[in-house]
């Protein structure tokens, strides 16, 4: 099975309450987990290769070409969006469609809204012949969490407005007070803005940033609009605390192979934990297709 375009799939998901998790691949063994994990519950999945990690993980030609062939090797049947997370322009952007990727996201949170309300951003201007999703993200989600400074960092709604009319782009990731990484403190999210820039853009939204949100404030996104969540931070998490009781257990250890899949497993059973969550699971549908 090809990779498939995220428009349609984040579509479907929008209109019927659930949302599709995107989980951010970490090598190989991080990337097989995943797909496992889709597999097994039914689920649509999202694997995004963060920008910043492209050149750790061979280029976007050997992230693309890894993924498919796993898929192949796997007989995966389920629908897989292979998407660029964090695209850091758009440049970057074409580099994966032309490498494979089926969804690319700009990230226009460190540059006036001008550079990212341009025709190279817009899905019209992509390659007619191949069916690539487009995202951006507004503002800047932190990194960290205290409630003052998430608090300012709300994305404007009239902004919101703005780059989904003169983009065109199929989904809006908005600041609306989560943060990438680990919380300090509660999360607190602004679902009143939530609201209002889901009405006026009436497309898909994207929560960022979703790791270690309660599940009842999920839900909640979910219902005013969020249509896809992405997750690192708990998979990395689950990964590291596994690997480190591993080593931590068996001083002697040292085949790469016999101390990293406990971690992998960890992966996959939190991928699949996500999946429920979300609601994604026995959603997979045939969907339009790109041959690799």
């Amino acid at each position: 099975m090809a990779f498939v375009s995220m428009k349609e799939l984040l579509q479907e998901a929008k209109e019927h309450h659930y949302a599709i998790g995107q989980f951010n691949i970490n090598g190989l063994q991080w990337t097989k987990a995943i797909l496992q994990a889709a597999e097994e519950e039914r689920s649509p999945v999202i694997a995004a290769a963060s920008d910043r990690l492209i050149d750790y993980l061979g280029g976007f030609k050997t992230v693309s070409a890894m993924v498919a062939a796993l898929i192949e090797e796997m007989s995966i049947s389920v629908p897989v969006v292979l998407h660029l997370d964090h695209g850091k322009n758009p440049e970057r952007c074409k580099q994966a469609i032309d490498a494979g990727f089926s969804s690319v996201m700009i990230d226009g949170s460190h540059s006036p809204m001008s550079a990212y309300c341009t025709p190279p951003m817009s899905p019209s201007s992509m390659p007619p012949t191949v069916p690539t999703s487009a995202s951006t993200e507004t503002l800047r989600i932190p990194a960290y969490d205290t409630t003052s400074f998430v608090m300012a960092m709300f994305s404007s709604i009239g902004e919101c407005e703005r780059i989904v009319k003169e983009t065109g782009i199929d989904a809006l990731a908005a600041a609306l007070g989560s943060v990438h990484g680990k919380y300090q403190g509660e999360p607190n999210l602004g679902f009143k803005e939530m609201e209002e820039i889901s009405r006026v853009t009436d497309i898909p939204l994207v929560l960022h940033g979703a790791s270690g949100i309660p599940a009842d404030q999920i839900a909640k996104t979910i219902r005013l609009g969020h249509a896809k969540i992405n997750i690192n931070t708990e998979c990395m998490v689950a990964w590291t605390e596994k690997t480190r009781s591993m080593f931590k257990d068996n001083p002697d250890l040292y085949e790469p192979r016999a101390y990293m899949t406990p971690g992998i497993s960890a992966v996959k059973e939190t991928v699949k934990h996500k999946m429920r969550e979300f609601g994604s699971s026995g959603k997979a549908v045939c969907t339009q297709k790109i041959e690799i």
